[in-house]
């Protein structure tokens, strides 16, 4: 055998790299710039919430739940569907409507209660974690099981902005105690088998008053933002139980009937 055959390596001993699915052509710019943008938002509400600037924070937060509501439409509409942009979203939901919203919490008024405070803090990043690990198991579901993560998160971001700019700082004790009862049970909505309605559901062409329905609500909104998004927050986080109660006393009628 020449030197230059004995040279060659044999084709056995010759290591392949896995390929890299997905990020052979490189990524799509819209919709992972647009997520991009919600986990700036979330990025800098908690760098916000940290320094005091707590209205800051606030429409951080919501600014990053209507991107949120964005990116994903926008990728099925232009056709940009990966799994790395489902991935990235998902990162950036945690940090937007997970980390962001606990720090907000424990820097306006969880932090007066010592270690329940930052236990309170910490299970609203876990439930979060834990809806989007789950949502993203079954994506495709029509009805949402658990409260999804960017209202959980606007509703909590919305309450301290409303309070913030009407009442000012936090200085009461009880208040704190409410909020963290408040906090928990909405980190336990999140992760709960309840209902709730999907917005997957419209599609095509709807009736003429859903239109008006949707006009009048930015027309509310308006009227006071952080109100009127608080409230709606707490009707849309209120309305799974209630549902759920709904079913349950029909299906005892039922069974009655039977």
């Amino acid at each position: 055998m020449s030197e230059q055959e004995s040279a060659i390596p044999e084709e056995s001993t010759v290591t392949q790299l896995p390929e890299r699915k997905g990020l052979k052509k490189g990524v799509f710019l819209l919709p992972n710039l647009v997520t991009t943008g919600a986990l700036f938002s979330g990025f800098y509400a908690i760098i916000a919430a940290m320094t005091g600037s707590f209205e800051n924070a606030c429409i951080a937060i919501v600014i990053a739940g209507f991107l949120d509501a964005l990116d994903g439409r926008i990728a099925r509409l232009t056709n940009t569907t990966s799994e790395f942009g489902v991935q990235f979203d998902s990162m950036s939901d945690l940090v937007a409507f997970g980390v962001a919203p606990a720090v907000l919490l424990f820097s306006w008024a969880l932090a007066d209660l010592g270690k329940i405070g930052w236990i309170v803090a910490f299970l609203f990043v876990c439930c979060t974690a834990l809806r989007l690990a789950r949502f993203n198991s079954s994506p495709d579901s029509k009805i949402f099981f658990g409260l999804p993560s960017p209202m959980a998160a606007g509703t909590m971001a919305t309450m301290v902005w409303t309070w913030v700019d009407n009442l000012g700082t936090m200085e009461s004790i009880q208040i704190s105690v409410l909020v963290a009862v408040f906090a928990s049970v909405a980190a336990l909505l999140m992760v709960s088998n309840v209902r709730y309605y999907s917005p997957k559901n419209i599609k095509g062409r709807v009736p003429f008053m859903y239109m008006l329905g949707a006009v009048m609500l930015f027309i509310v909104v308006a009227i006071y933002p952080p109100g009127m998004l608080f409230c709606v927050g707490l009707a849309y986080g209120a309305s799974g139980p209630f549902l759920a109660l709904l079913r349950f006393a029909q299906e005892k009628r039922e069974t009655r009937q039977v």
